[in-house]
């Protein structure tokens, strides 16, 4: 017996978060160990969030319900930027090891935008 994908796999929001959590493990390797229980586990928290709301929110039975599922997803995608940019302040790591990370936190921020402003048509 052969499976469909989930709703949620189709969706390119889904897949670019999928990167996001990548990249968010691989760029706190550089933090400071003292920042495990700190900015290190927000930041894998909040990419995490990111791809379960979009997981969460396509399972729901209205488009205004998944939009607010897609609206966390955003609010997360923000919350990676500003712990990014305190990472980078706090010389945790420099922002050419970044670079990845904050473009595809760019492109997910806007296309979140895009899905979340159809669900509502």
């Amino acid at each position: 017996m052969e499976f469909k994908n989930y709703r949620f796999e189709d969706l390119e929001v889904y897949k670019i978060s999928l990167k996001i959590v990548h990249e968010a493990y691989r760029v706190t390797k550089f933090f400071p160990t003292e920042e495990r229980f700190a900015l290190i586990d927000q930041l894998k928290r909040a990419s995490t969030s990111i791809v379960l709301n979009i997981a969460e929110g396509s399972g729901q039975s209205t488009k205004k319900a998944f939009a607010l599922y897609i609206n966390r997803s955003k609010a997360s995608t923000l919350e990676c930027v500003a712990c990014t940019k305190i990472a980078i302040q706090e010389n945790f790591v420099q922002q050419k090891e970044t670079a990845l990370f904050e473009d595809l936190l760019k492109e997910e921020y806007f296309k979140l935008i895009a899905l979340e402003k159809s669900l509502r048509l």
